[in-house]
């Protein structure tokens, strides 16, 4: 016959199974939520200090300059207005430079990334013979620069002085862009490009066919590098175009307004101080304030595109740096 103790000692076990899982389910469920709490306290923090800087500008861009002067602006515009963007708005020539800077930005962009993709697929083929040499060469220009006197030359034995192609022909491509793109093209598989030139499809085909669909990531991922450079440049303008107001471009428009305001500051006598006023086309205005609105006009429209552009674009900067 079974020991009467050894019964009610395995019932008095069994019945206290279910309430150390019960405990431990709850401690369990506690350290979650305080982990939860301390990953959103934290997250919420980076947030608030990746955002501020812009949400800074924002306000400062839409509270009246001379009331900013007095400082205190910090979370909304103590005197709303729109005159900042107003006496931005009233600059000679900006409609013509903002259509250049956006023509500019779409040719360059659309050139620049199928030349970039095109010598990527070339070089990520193991059997052409110099793609290591090319590589080479193009990875060498990523540390070393033939400088501003030369490359000034250079663009005027090519004749694009005072032409739109300077915008265009010097950025076809690039050593980062071109990297990112090989690594890319080299994860994708070998057996689509086989199966293609078994049909006789020539290379070229095999790129818009195959590796251009395929490499949507990537491209999501150039055309963001890509449209900001052009879209963010002013200096290119600056050196090739001297008086030629046709083909100026939006941030040298700004970037003049913004120098004629320090300027004007600095001959009042005192070139940092925020409380130095520009007086044009009878509007008041602090270099501070138009500083905080150009920064805001010249980033909305990147603004815009990226959420589009976000979900290929992390895609097509990581998958490169994977190796099977």
């Amino acid at each position: 016959m079974p020991n009467l103790h050894d019964v009610k000692t395995k019932e008095t076990a069994s019945a206290r199974q279910p309430v150390r899982r019960t405990a431990t389910r709850r401690r369990r469920r506690a350290g979650d939520v305080a982990f939860d709490v301390a990953n959103v306290l934290l997250l919420s923090l980076l947030a608030f200090v990746t955002l501020y800087p812009f949400w800074n500008l924002l306000i400062v861009s839409l509270n009246d300059p001379i009331d900013a002067v007095r400082g205190d602006v910090y979370f909304w515009p103590r005197m709303f207005t729109w005159k900042n963007y107003g006496f931005i708005l009233k600059s000679d020539n900006l409609l013509g430079a903002a259509s250049m800077s956006v023509l500019r930005t779409l040719v360059g962009t659309a050139t620049s990334v199928f030349c970039t993709l095109m010598l990527a697929y070339t070089i990520s083929r193991k059997e052409y013979v110099f793609r290591k040499f090319i590589s080479a060469v193009f990875l060498f220009t990523m540390y070393f620069s033939g400088g501003l006197i030369p490359g000034y030359l250079l663009i005027r034995s090519l004749h694009l002085i005072g032409s739109f192609w300077v915008y265009i022909v010097p950025g076809l491509l690039g050593a980062f862009n071109l990297i990112i793109a090989r690594s890319f093209i080299e994860q994708l598989p070998d057996s689509f490009v086989e199966a293609a030139r078994m049909d006789n499809a020539s290379e070229f085909r095999i790129f818009l066919s195959i590796i251009l669909p395929l490499s949507m990531p990537v491209v999501a991922t150039l055309l963001l590098f890509v449209s900001v450079g052009h879209w963010n440049d002013w200096f290119t303008t600056f050196l090739y175009m001297g008086k030629n107001k046709k083909l100026t471009v939006l941030q040298y428009e700004l970037m003049k307004l913004l120098q004629m305001a320090n300027t004007s500051a600095g001959a009042s006598g005192n070139a940092g101080s925020q409380a130095m006023q520009l007086q044009g086309k009878g509007d008041v205005i602090t270099p501070n304030a138009l500083r905080a609105s150009m920064t805001v006009l010249v980033t909305f429209p990147i603004l815009l595109v990226y959420p589009f552009l976000q979900r290929y674009f992390v895609k097509g900067f990581t998958i490169g740096g994977v190796k099977e």
